[in-house]
């Protein structure tokens, strides 16, 4: 599956021919290096590992900085492989965002936003216990029972309760290009994609 790394810019609007209003979502693709290639003789697969944005050498240690070299390019922060590439490449080949074409569909992974430690209300939709009368105190956004009692005498797995939202990984597919823009390396997708401003993502055809 082809594909490129990017960066979430951030959101915006465009209108169709219609003049209807679409939010989309600008990302910046690429530029990518191909770091290495992976063959099914040597790996047992065949990839392309590709890297994105530019980092200092001193936040680089020898390894990586020998591995970055063999491509002939500057050590990189984000390094992903994307398994059976449609097309071959070579080590140190530059991939743009010409690889996509306006009107097609792609898929998006990303790390979405982390809330923090939340209740049952905000992390799975609960209703809260009752309304504010019958003499209901604090317990308006309380999970109520979680159904145990002497049998089976423990919570099952996977049971709704409070916890830790958010900072997952997270795949959006089928986002149709609106827009690609290759003297600045901006491709622009039509809705959502996870993750904060200046995320990373990875973009799949």
């Amino acid at each position: 599956m082809s594909g490129l790394i990017g960066r979430k810019i951030g959101m915006t609007s465009l209108f169709d021919e219609n003049g209807k209003n679409i939010p989309c979502t600008v990302i910046e693709a690429g530029p990518c290096v191909v770091t290495q290639v992976r063959t099914e003789e040597v790996d047992g697969y065949n990839a392309l590992q590709l890297g994105f944005d530019d980092k200092k050498e001193k936040s680089s240690n020898k390894a990586l900085d020998g591995h970055f070299k063999k491509a002939g390019t500057t050590a990189k922060r984000r390094v992903v492989e994307f398994q059976d590439f449609e097309s071959e490449h070579k080590l140190g080949d530059l991939l743009t965002v010409e690889l996509f074409t306006e009107g097609e569909f792609v898929d998006v992974s990303g790390t979405s936003k982390g809330k923090g430690f939340q209740g049952v209300v905000k992390r799975h939709g609960f209703a809260g216990v009752g309304q504010a009368t019958h003499g209901q105190h604090n317990r308006l956004r309380a999970p109520g029972s979680i159904g145990a009692a002497s049998y089976p005498a423990r919570v099952f797995k996977g049971m709704r309760m409070a916890g830790r939202m958010g900072n997952d990984k997270v795949k959006v597919q089928n986002l149709r290009v609106l827009k690609v823009v290759p003297e600045k390396n901006l491709l622009v997708v039509k809705g959502a994609v996870p993750g904060h401003k200046n995320s990373y993502v990875t973009i799949e055809k």
